[in-house]
């Protein structure tokens, strides 16, 4: 998955068209912007990236997603994170559910006590703490 087609140095009243014609092609579209002529058409676009240092307000308020520099080489890397984020999101809730069903199955025997279902809930909130906290060791 990566950038197919790349458009530069449109103008603002093109770059509208331009979003909405590659979205209607492809489906889905990032777009990067920086400046105020770039809110609508990053408002159009499936993610919208707004770089930070030189961007406007409009631009950083418009986007989902605010470089804190000018450095576009950075989009890899924040796609890797982005992907890498949401399979631990899916890891921790399925974790969590697996737990629960767990607790909840052990309490019809009589096997759960208070002091297990404090335990297993902490513990289980530890755990799902540190499998995020994998995502500090991403490197670019």
């Amino acid at each position: 998955m990566g950038a197919d087609t790349v458009r530069a140095e449109v103008l603002p009243d093109q770059k509208l068209e331009a979003v909405r014609t590659l979205r209607a092609e492809f489906g889905s579209l990032a777009m990067v912007g920086d400046g105020v002529n770039d809110a609508p058409a990053l408002a159009a676009s499936s993610v919208e990236v707004a770089t930070g240092v030189a961007g406007t307000d409009v631009a950083l308020e418009t986007a989902d997603v605010a470089l804190m520099t000018d450095d576009l080489s950075k989009l890899p890397f924040l796609m890797r994170l982005g992907r890498q984020s949401v399979r631990v999101i899916r890891q921790n809730i399925a974790f969590s559910l697996v737990i629960k069903a767990v607790a909840i199955a052990a309490v019809f025997p009589g096997w759960l006590t208070l002091w297990l279902a404090v335990l297993g809930d902490m513990g289980a909130s530890v755990l799902v703490t540190l499998n995020g906290m994998r995502l500090l060791k991403a490197r670019e």
